[in-house]
């Protein structure tokens, strides 16, 4: 029997965490890792999502990563088809391709005890690691309703995720399910081709203009030509988002003048007040994301488009029937109704020390130290894990947070020696989500009066950090050995794990305050 392939590394997903997760790891000098992607190119959402009208919401030059400056980006919000350029341009520079696997679904990692590291079982074969660097993403697995009657219905359905583009949508009757941030691009997109859309709508969202415009090429220019303009408008970027976070995490009653601003928005484009009563929240701004639009509003405004405030209930033949009772004729539906992100896929594939999934240890609820390590699951890590999403800037900086994190995981190992493993202490752990749950409470996301795919379906927020991304950025600079325990080949915990730590007593405390302030 041939032996079984083994990494120092093995990364799973090959999106912005999982490229970016390869980089770093370049960066460190080790070269023993693969990646493992289920797809057969790199991109991960923004591969799976290529709807008609799929951009970002987040400003271009603050959604990339800080070591691969992107002076050419066309436009100021970018589309899809640019992201997933921009990830294509990155691994060819990188030199990473030669170290992914595609067509590689992840079906199994299990903790070997006795040999310390992670056995892994793909698609395309089997291998073991030391170390696992799960990045698949919270946004990657679609979540479709359990509509009654869906099975029966004759037309087409699919995912905002899994766009159908063979399907002609030109003079068909759409119903189009969900109002977040896919559907406010697919409405507009879709509108003037349609013969009819009907939007389902359960809650609406407090939509703002997206002002968007082509980037010129004398700014492309002096980008490429000083790189450290580049620098300054991330930076500035960065810099207003981080002065609005107080006002979502400590202050939320000051968020009124925002709403009133969104009103305004929706009043330019609806001038119907039934329909505008439709469309207008009934919780603060930002309880939910803060969406992006100047076409959402319009297109809804349209004669071929009508509004029902009311979810998706049943579906009869090719009649869709709403919780309200109304009733709709379409041929086509198109779920934008969001992802599986507080219950993700992968963690019931993720076997730890003591025999139970990840999804059984997270029964109760997500929580990972520092958003990275779950207890009893040695020398396995989580990009965009726990309590690491954002309501208000680019996720791209709290991923090369967590990239800090895991190349000092990674350092800590190699002071360590030997066959070693670091598994998060279930004190630490708690601890760490204590403090987060705890400056949770006071937070838009959980006082603004919503239901929201932030909380699980216990009702706590494991989705989003409740802070600054420079405080997340300290928290997450170093490992601390005393959060963990050390696991030895010989099978047995090292209960005093301080003695390979190289950090002062005078950092820890300063750690710990970043999530009490």
């Amino acid at each position: 029997m041939a032996e079984r392939e083994h990494v120092r590394v093995a990364v799973v997903g090959s999106g912005f965490g999982g490229l970016g997760a390869a980089v770093r790891l370049r960066r460190e000098g080790v070269t023993d890792f693969v990646v493992l992607e289920r797809a057969d190119s790199v991109g991960g959402t923004w591969r799976d999502n290529s709807y008609p009208g799929c951009a970002c919401d987040v400003p271009s030059h603050l959604y990339s990563f800080s070591f691969a400056p992107n002076p050419d980006w066309p436009r100021t919000f970018s589309g899809q088809e640019h992201i997933r350029a921009y990830l294509e341009h990155v691994t060819d520079v990188f030199r990473l391709r030669p170290h992914i696997r595609f067509n590689s679904e992840v079906k199994r990692m299990t903790w070997n005890g006795e040999r310390l590291c992670w056995d892994i079982e793909t698609s395309s074969g089997s291998l073991s690691a030391d170390l696992v660097v799960s990045a698949t993403g919270p946004l990657s697995d679609p979540r479709i309703p359990d509509i009654p009657g869906l099975d029966t219905f004759p037309g087409k359905v699919f995912h905002s995720a899994r766009w159908d583009h063979d399907h002609d949508l030109r003079g068909k009757r759409v119903a189009m399910v969900g109002t977040g941030a896919s559907a406010i691009q697919i409405v507009p997109a879709i509108q003037p081709d349609v013969s009819r859309l009907t939007l389902f709508q359960r809650t609406p969202p407090w939509v703002m203009p997206r002002v968007d415009r082509a980037i010129s090429g004398a700014e492309r220019s002096l980008h490429r030509a000083l790189p450290f303009t580049t620098q300054l408008r991330r930076g500035l970027l960065w810099g207003l988002r981080e002065l609005q976070v107080q006002a979502f995490t400590k202050h939320p009653n000051e968020l009124g003048l925002i709403e009133q601003l969104a009103k305004r928005n929706m009043g330019r484009a609806i001038k119907d007040p039934a329909l505008r009563a439709k469309l207008t929240p009934d919780y603060r701004i930002g309880c939910k994301r803060i969406l992006l639009s100047s076409e959402y509003y319009p297109a809804l405004a349209r004669p071929n488009v009508d509004v029902v405030a009311s979810g998706l209930s049943e579906i009869r033949g090719s009649t869709v029937v709403a919780a309200d009772g109304s009733e709709a004729e379409v041929d086509v539906i198109v779920f934008g109704t969001g992802f599986r992100v507080t219950d993700m896929p992968i963690a019931e594939r993720v076997v730890g020390a003591d025999g139970r999934t990840l999804a059984e240890a997270w029964k109760g609820g997500m929580e990972a130290l520092r958003g990275a390590s779950a207890a009893g699951f040695p020398n396995w890590m989580t990009i965009i894990g726990p309590n690491t999403g954002l309501g208000n800037s680019s996720m791209i900086l709290m991923i090369e947070s967590q990239l800090n994190y895991m190349a000092d995981f990674v350092r800590q190992l190699n002071v360590l020696g030997g066959q070693v493993a670091l598994d998060a202490r279930p004190s630490a752990v708690h601890a760490w989500n204590r403090r987060v749950q705890e400056r949770m409470k006071r937070t838009v996301w959980n006082t603004g009066g919503c239901t929201s795919w932030y909380l699980d379906a216990n009702g706590r927020n494991t989705t989003i950090w409740p802070g600054t991304t420079s405080e997340f950025r300290r928290a997450t600079r170093r490992v601390d050995l005393a959060e963990y325990a050390v696991v030895r080949a010989s099978g047995t915990d090292s209960t005093d794990s301080t003695e390979a730590n190289n950090s002062d007593d005078s950092n820890d405390s300063n750690e710990n305050a970043e999530v009490t302030a």
